[in-house]
Protein backbone atom coordinates (compact mmCIF):
# COMPACT_ATOMS: atom_id res chain seq x y z
CA UNK A 1 0.00 0.00 0.00
CA UNK A 2 2.56 2.69 1.02
CA UNK A 3 5.04 1.31 -0.68
CA UNK A 4 3.19 1.76 -4.37
CA UNK A 5 4.50 4.49 -5.26
CA UNK A 6 8.35 4.43 -4.58
CA UNK A 7 8.62 2.72 -8.39
CA UNK A 8 7.62 6.07 -9.73
CA UNK A 9 10.58 8.08 -8.52
CA UNK A 10 13.68 8.75 -10.89
CA UNK A 11 14.44 5.13 -12.52
CA UNK A 12 17.81 5.79 -12.81
CA UNK A 13 18.81 5.62 -8.95
CA UNK A 14 20.86 3.01 -8.18
CA UNK A 15 21.14 0.84 -4.87
CA UNK A 16 19.20 1.32 -1.57
CA UNK A 17 18.84 5.20 -2.64
CA UNK A 18 16.17 3.97 -4.87
CA UNK A 19 14.21 3.25 -1.60
CA UNK A 20 15.07 6.56 0.77
CA UNK A 21 12.47 8.24 -1.44
CA UNK A 22 9.59 6.55 0.57
CA UNK A 23 9.11 8.93 3.58
CA UNK A 24 10.35 6.91 6.96
CA UNK A 25 13.13 5.33 4.72
CA UNK A 26 16.48 6.47 5.43
CA UNK A 27 19.84 5.09 4.24
CA UNK A 28 20.11 2.22 7.41
CA UNK A 29 17.03 1.10 6.58
CA UNK A 30 16.86 1.02 2.92
CA UNK A 31 20.18 -0.99 3.40
CA UNK A 32 18.38 -3.62 5.86
CA UNK A 33 15.67 -3.72 2.85
CA UNK A 34 18.29 -4.51 0.15
CA UNK A 35 19.62 -7.65 2.66
CA UNK A 36 16.09 -8.54 3.26
CA UNK A 37 14.89 -8.62 0.05
CA UNK A 38 17.36 -10.68 -1.84
CA UNK A 39 17.30 -7.90 -4.26
CA UNK A 40 20.30 -7.11 -6.59
CA UNK A 41 21.59 -3.88 -4.59
CA UNK A 42 23.58 -2.61 -7.45
CA UNK A 43 20.96 -2.77 -9.75
CA UNK A 44 18.72 0.20 -10.88
CA UNK A 45 15.07 0.57 -10.42
CA UNK A 46 14.00 0.02 -14.44
CA UNK A 47 15.76 -3.33 -14.34
CA UNK A 48 14.34 -4.74 -11.23
CA UNK A 49 11.63 -7.48 -12.37
CA UNK A 50 8.63 -7.26 -10.89
CA UNK A 51 8.96 -10.26 -8.66
CA UNK A 52 12.06 -8.32 -7.40
CA UNK A 53 9.62 -4.93 -6.77
CA UNK A 54 6.69 -6.98 -5.26
CA UNK A 55 9.05 -8.45 -2.69
CA UNK A 56 10.71 -5.34 -1.50
CA UNK A 57 6.78 -3.89 -1.22
CA UNK A 58 6.01 -6.39 0.68
CA UNK A 59 9.10 -6.42 3.21
CA UNK A 60 8.17 -2.70 3.30
CA UNK A 61 4.29 -3.12 4.81
CA UNK A 62 5.40 -6.05 6.69
CA UNK A 63 8.09 -4.45 8.35
CA UNK A 64 8.11 -0.60 8.78
CA UNK A 65 5.85 2.12 9.21
CA UNK A 66 5.74 4.33 6.35
CA UNK A 67 4.36 7.02 4.53
CA UNK A 68 0.85 7.91 5.38
CA UNK A 69 0.59 5.67 8.59
CA UNK A 70 4.09 7.20 9.64
CA UNK A 71 2.95 10.94 9.17
CA UNK A 72 -0.33 10.10 11.22
CA UNK A 73 1.71 8.27 14.01
CA UNK A 74 3.86 11.67 14.63
CA UNK A 75 0.66 13.99 14.29
CA UNK A 76 -1.00 11.94 17.02
CA UNK A 77 1.82 12.05 19.17
CA UNK A 78 2.21 15.42 18.48
CA UNK A 79 -1.53 16.00 19.36
CA UNK A 80 -1.02 13.65 22.27
CA UNK A 81 1.22 16.22 23.92
CA UNK A 82 -0.36 19.42 23.33
CA UNK A 83 -3.42 17.43 25.06
CA UNK A 84 -1.28 16.67 28.32
CA UNK A 85 -0.15 20.28 28.71
CA UNK A 86 3.46 19.42 29.10
CA UNK A 87 6.41 21.12 28.46
CA UNK A 88 6.65 20.30 24.40
CA UNK A 89 2.85 20.37 23.84
CA UNK A 90 3.21 24.03 24.87
CA UNK A 91 5.71 25.13 22.91
CA UNK A 92 4.00 22.72 19.70
CA UNK A 93 0.83 24.30 20.56
CA UNK A 94 2.42 28.19 20.41
CA UNK A 95 4.56 26.91 17.24
CA UNK A 96 7.68 27.65 18.77
CA UNK A 97 10.53 25.27 18.88
CA UNK A 98 10.37 22.03 21.49
CA UNK A 99 14.11 21.34 21.72
CA UNK A 100 16.81 24.06 20.43
CA UNK A 101 19.71 24.51 21.83
CA UNK A 102 19.90 28.67 21.39
CA UNK A 103 16.06 29.63 20.29
CA UNK A 104 17.00 33.15 21.17
CA UNK A 105 19.07 33.97 18.14
CA UNK A 106 18.58 31.28 16.28
CA UNK A 107 15.00 29.27 14.59
CA UNK A 108 13.67 32.41 12.88
CA UNK A 109 12.36 30.56 10.17
CA UNK A 110 9.60 28.76 13.28
CA UNK A 111 9.54 32.20 15.37
CA UNK A 112 8.90 34.35 12.22
CA UNK A 113 10.40 37.78 11.47
CA UNK A 114 11.92 39.50 14.62
CA UNK A 115 10.24 42.05 16.06
CA UNK A 116 11.87 45.30 17.40
CA UNK A 117 11.39 46.24 20.74
CA UNK A 118 10.62 49.66 21.87
CA UNK A 119 13.70 51.05 24.26
CA UNK A 120 15.72 47.55 24.09
CA UNK A 121 19.24 48.44 23.15
CA UNK A 122 22.59 46.23 21.92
Amino acid sequence: MAADCWRQHPLIKAGPDRVTYIHGIGRTKALQICAGSASPSSGRVHEMTDDEVLRVRELIDREYTVEGDLRRQVAMNIKRLMDLGCYRGLRHRKGLLCGASAPIANARTRKGPARPIAGKKK
